[in-house]
């Protein structure tokens, strides 16, 4: 056996895998167009410090997970663990922080050092949306309802639900972060080691602990409500209005958080269970600080993103392979004809292919293990003649058509 393999957490994508991430990709690109994104392809490495930067020294994944390297000229670069870091330097660097607002679809590989698992790896894929620029809750709302869009058009809206929390303006959050460590510090010694650690530095992100313990006193931890100033709360409520204008369902979940300073207002996920326990397959918020972190000017943004393997397991069904037609001369003198044949048939849309080598009742077989729904047979005679025998493989059905005529026919 050949002990060359795929790198763990990392996986091929052929045939109705990489159907599946494609129809994806191409889905979503198509709904996301519809709302007037454009494309953006951003270098898959960049300088450690965009990652280190915008991600937090601290977070696990700058600590624990991102695949970091020097490279030969002495630089520290980061393979990307996520895609609206290399989208806000993109902005900055561009010169586009005054050619705003910026609405930027992106899809391609990310990378983190973790556990692979179902619909998770090392080498992972996601799709994502970044309004930059306009600071209106509308922009949240059309933001979060190309999201659902984008699922609906996918087919599975039905297995997802969208949750929403706010994590109001700067004074919202002090008062309520004084709050959580007020709460959580009367039972320091209930709580988990790595919670310990944020407790003075990032109280929210206790509020995101996987530990049983931890999770059982956040069940009692006080919410961001009551602390949400008046412009944070209309904020909020003008969000929910748009939202229910747009026809986007959702419910409120008032756990949901984003750990670092430069997230503001929205937090949100697309939450499903048909895959097991609980997961995430979109999710994003409103991030105003971020363009700044890389330097630019304070500008408003709210994006999300999502993992194209775990919108891939969803899909009801693979999408279909387009059925070939395979041309098939019969003879060396056709060969020139059918290859004038198969060439028009491609310049007119149409999937075709030659049938190589073999007698005919070989090529024939074939044609049909390759899904194919029509064959055009051209012999010495057929050549001669400028016709063609073009059977129909799904009733069997033969005629004889006019080569001029055959993009007609099989179109």
């Amino acid at each position: 056996m050949n002990d060359l393999q795929p790198v763990r957490g990392t996986r091929d994508l052929i045939g109705e895998d990489f159907r599946r991430h494609a129809h994806v990709i191409d889905t979503a690109r198509r709904v996301a167009a519809t709302y007037g994104f454009d494309e953006w392809s951003t270098p898959i490495f960049e300088d450690t410090r965009v990652f280190a930067r915008t991600l937090g020294d601290t977070s696990d994944v700058v600590t624990k997970e991102m695949y970091s390297f020097t490279d030969r000229g002495g630089e520290s670069l980061t393979l990307r663990p996520e895609g609206t870091a290399g989208v806000c330097r993109a902005l900055v660097t561009g010169g586009l922080t005054q050619s705003l607002p910026q609405k930027v679809f992106y899809a391609g590989p990310m990378f983190r050092y973790e556990r692979p698992q179902k619909g998770r790896y090392r080498q992972f894929h996601q799709i994502g949306c970044e309004l930059i620029g306009p600071a209106e809750p509308l922009a949240d709302a059309e933001a979060i309802a190309c999201g659902w869009d984008i699922l609906t058009a996918l087919g599975i809206s039905d297995e997802t639900v969208l949750e929403l929390n706010t994590l109001g303006d700067k004074p919202s959050r002090d008062a309520y972060r004084a709050a959580l460590v007020a709460y959580f510090t009367a039972y320091r010694d209930r709580l988990s080691e790595e919670s310990l650690c944020r407790l003075e530095r990032n109280p929210m992100r206790i509020l995101d602990s996987k530990d049983l313990g931890d999770r059982a006193l956040v069940a009692d931890a006080p919410t961001i409500t009551p602390f949400l100033t008046e412009a944070a709360a209309t904020f909020y409520a003008k969000l929910q209005e748009h939202l229910s204008r747009m026809g986007v369902p959702y419910r409120e979940n008032p756990r949901i958080v984003r750990g670092l300073d430069y997230y503001s207002h929205t937090a949100f996920e697309f939450v499903t269970s048909a895959l097991g326990a609980q997961g995430t397959v979109m999710a994003g918020g409103r991030y105003d600080g971020l363009v700044e972190e890389m330097g630019g000017p304070a500008t408003p943004a709210v994006g999300w993103a999502a993992g194209i393997e775990r919108l891939s397991m969803l899909l009801a069904a693979s999408p279909g392979v387009v059925s070939p037609v395979i041309v098939i001369p019969v003879g060396d003198g056709p060969e020139a004809v059918a290859i004038d044949a198969v060439q028009s048939l491609r310049r007119a849309g149409i999937r075709a292919e030659i049938g190589y080598r073999g007698n005919l009742k070989r090529r024939m077989e074939r044609a049909n293990k390759q899904g194919a729904r029509a064959v055009v047979i051209i012999g010495e005679d057929e050549a001669a003649r400028g016709v063609a025998q073009v059977k129909d493989l799904a009733s069997g059905a033969q005629s004889e058509v006019a080569l001029a005529e055959l993009v007609l026919k099989l179109s």
